[in-house]
């Protein structure tokens, strides 16, 4: 399985795996969010596509392409091939410079970084065909209010990850009760039970329970009280590939 990648600049942005890390994580006490696996997963799952230099974008709150200025941080001629101000009314577009070709069948997602939270501005989430596509695509931010935004240099400006987008339309959601199916139900009894004891002995400062600090089940691949385990397939660190020259 290959995701063809061909630059379009002789200097494109930096393409690299997606990266467990978020500023706003690490600032919790002990780190906390980093023990939900959810999170670091989908921070992880894709690549990132990286500001080649850092810059500003201010916007008026009018509708016209004149109302975002961009300022960068060092004069640079690569400014208008990279961010520029498309599509107006607070929309600021920027440009990954790369052409994807993904095999048959699948496409690609094109959005922000999960979890990577900017304040004043929100990442438009994009579907791709790059299975037959020769040309590339943009990526679009817009301003959620009039006003100044920052992008660092190495900052993730664009996340990429792939999807067989016509076999989803093959899922046809069932709602069933949890009765219904004896063994998840009795899975999630066991589970609830044991989250309910930790939550209280946790309460009651038990040190035991102060000194596991969080239950680890669905990190380890764990059932609460023998139930059985989760399958091979479950993952707690995603690896995928850097880009390689072809």
């Amino acid at each position: 399985m290959e995701l063809e990648c061909y630059p379009m600049t002789a200097r494109p942005p930096d393409l690299v795996p997606g990266r467990q890390s978020r500023n706003w994580m690490d600032a919790f006490a002990s780190r906390h969010p980093y023990r939900c696996l959810p999170l670091t997963m989908a921070n992880t799952t894709g690549w990132e596509i990286l500001c080649p230099f850092g810059f500003t974008a201010e916007w008026t709150g009018g509708p016209s392409q004149a109302d975002i200025t961009i300022t960068p941080e060092r004069p640079t001629r690569e400014l208008e091939h990279f961010v520029t101000s498309h599509f107006s009314r607070g929309v600021l577009t920027m440009h990954p410079q790369y052409l994807f070709r993904t095999p048959p069948g699948w496409g690609m997602i094109c959005s922000g970084s999960p979890n990577h939270v900017k304040d004043g501005i929100q990442p438009l989430t994009g579907l791709i065909e790059t299975d037959w596509l020769p040309f590339p695509f943009t990526m679009n931010w817009i301003f959620t209010r009039p006003g100044r935004i920052k992008f660092e240099r190495g900052e993730p400006f664009c996340f990429i990850n792939l999807i067989e987008h016509r076999k989803v339309e093959q899922f046809q959601p069932v709602i069933r009760s949890l009765e219904s199916n004896p063994v998840m139900s009795g899975q999630f009894e066991a589970w609830n039970r044991a989250r309910t004891d930790f939550n209280k002995r946790l309460a009651s400062g038990d040190p035991d329970a102060a000194k596991e600090a969080w239950q680890r089940y669905y990190f380890k691949g764990e059932i609460p009280e023998a139930l059985g385990d989760a399958p091979d397939s479950h993952v707690n660190k995603r690896r995928l590939k850097t880009p390689r020259v072809g």
